[in-house]
């Protein structure tokens, strides 16, 4: 597929995604069958449909289809969206170790999406019984966006975790 084929193709998956008057169902149809326009090994098509299925509640189709789209080698982006998506997915059901995990190891690779990751990791740290480190995380994370306090927001969100390890 050409570079402008791939364009018009993910054009018309957005406009997927932006119609409000499907259902879960159709928006999962839809997606499928634009997915298998890109062949069923592509990696962005099977993100796709990862992702149509996981927005539906169907937590347990999508998390193979989201491995798939990794192993099959996504762009950083969509590599690291993939990833914060699987950990969500893997957070709802119940493998919040495999979760951390994950957004942990996306996190050491750097890259975008610092923000996002810090969300996702914070979920899943109160869903494993930390809320407090999770406070810290979210609190880092907001920091550096605050037009005042930002330093004292940030040795604050450090503190919250000092005074708990040993």
């Amino acid at each position: 597929m050409t570079a402008h084929g791939f364009d018009d193709w993910q054009r018309r998956i957005d406009a997927v995604w932006a119609d409000p008057a499907l259902t879960d169902e159709d928006r999962v149809a839809r997606i499928d069958a634009l997915a298998a326009e890109r062949g069923p090994d592509d990696a962005v098509a099977l993100f796709e449909r990862a992702g149509a299925r996981d927005s539906a509640g169907l937590e347990t189709e999508a998390e193979p289809l989201y491995r798939r789209a990794i192993e099959a080698g996504l762009d950083d982006s969509r590599r690291t969206q993939a990833t914060i998506q699987l950990a969500s997915t893997l957070r709802n059901l119940g493998r919040v170790d495999e979760s951390l995990a994950l957004l942990h190891a996306e996190s050491e690779r750097g890259g975008a999406l610092r923000d996002e990751l810090a969300a996702f990791t914070a979920l899943a740290l109160v869903s494993s019984g930390d809320p407090v480190r999770a406070a810290s995380v979210a609190l880092t994370a907001l920091a550096p966006h605050l037009g005042r306090y930002s330093r004292s927001v940030t040795a604050y969100a450090a503190e919250l975790v000092e005074v708990r390890e040993p």
